[in-house]
């Protein structure tokens, strides 16, 4: 399994999304700050033209579909919100990880550095 895992890690191409993740972040707080900002929309339901040639809907019956339809509008911006909202943390985690990884990939350069040096003294102490 772990294999499989180490695979993956391989084929990810990390200057990339080393690169990258800073734009990402802007660009989940942008659409975080465009869509949090956007009040729930009310918009007028227009009347569909009866093709079947029945008589036309009451008043208190289109009144009450209006009613049904704003309460779903209202709900699907209320998803639209909590979906940029978790868009906007999932980036912000990422560039977090991005910068542990950049840390974390100078330490190791280090530490080769230092391990290269101490091998080069140790076998020249040797010979």
């Amino acid at each position: 399994m772990a294999i499989g895992w180490l695979t993956v890690l391989k084929l990810v191409p990390w200057g990339d999304v080393i690169e990258n993740a800073p734009k990402v972040a802007n660009g989940a707080k942008k659409l975080w700050q465009s869509v949090g900002k956007k009040p729930v929309p009310v918009t007028p339901v227009k009347p569909v033209p009866n093709s079947l040639g029945s008589a036309p809907p009451t008043v208190a019956a289109l009144q009450a579909q209006v009613a049904e339809l704003q309460v779903a509008v209202a709900d699907l911006h209320q998803q639209m919100l909590a979906s940029s909202e978790l868009i906007q943390s999932l980036a912000d985690q990422n560039a977090q990880l991005i910068k542990r990884v950049e840390v974390n990939r100078v330490r190791v350069l280090w530490l080769a550095a230092w391990v290269l040096g101490l091998t080069v003294a140790l076998v020249s102490q040797l010979f």
